[in-house]
């Protein structure tokens, strides 16, 4: 092996964690965007959709937890510029950890399946599905403990009802975004 391959193989991982870098910033930047409701309304679920589709599900994948254990040590990048455990722990949380589920999803469908746009979509659907279902209920256990008990449709009706048409909007437009950025950047 030369030194010309093995420094192509080492500024590739090197771009490789730049472009991680970059998604997980672009979905703090994301989070910060937020109407603030019981669970904030924010572009979070648009940076993992448009992460998984520009870098696929592996590297999409390491920048969602990139940003998660960047804000589980505390630093301000979940909605309302917040961050730390508590957050993680707190009402919310199970919907940011839900993140790594829509990527594991994306990216199983991607290694198993194929990456179609049909395959693309369904994942991130399922995955999307996934994370609701998660957080929730998450919700339900950590509001029954603070707050008082909750049943599954008041929890759905105040976390998850009111997202979906906006999600489902991130979504297309994610899908656009994605589709124009990658004609310009080769990731």
């Amino acid at each position: 092996m030369n030194t010309q391959t093995v420094n192509n193989r080492s500024s590739f991982k090197t771009i490789e964690l730049a472009y991680i870098a970059m998604f997980a910033a672009l979905t703090a930047i994301c989070s910060w965007i937020a109407i603030p409701t019981t669970v904030p309304f924010t572009l979070q679920t648009f940076a993992v959709f448009i992460t998984m589709l520009m870098l696929g599900g592996r590297r999409g994948l390491f920048a969602v937890l990139t940003y998660i254990l960047l804000g589980a040590a505390g630093v301000p990048v979940f909605a309302e510029f917040s961050g730390g455990l508590g957050v993680l722990f707190g009402m919310t949380g199970g919907y940011i950890i839900g993140f790594v589920f829509t990527a594991l999803i994306y990216w199983a469908a991607e290694k198993f399946i194929g990456t179609h746009f049909v395959i693309k979509l369904i994942a991130l659907v399922v995955g999307l599905a996934v994370c609701y279902a998660f957080g929730t209920v998450w919700f339900i256990i950590v509001y029954s403990k603070k707050v008082e008990s909750i049943g599954l449709g008041a929890a759905l009706g105040m976390c998850v009802t009111p997202f979906i048409i906006p999600d489902l909007i991130k979504l297309a437009l994610a899908f656009a975004l994605s589709e124009t950025l990658k004609r310009r950047i080769k990731l």
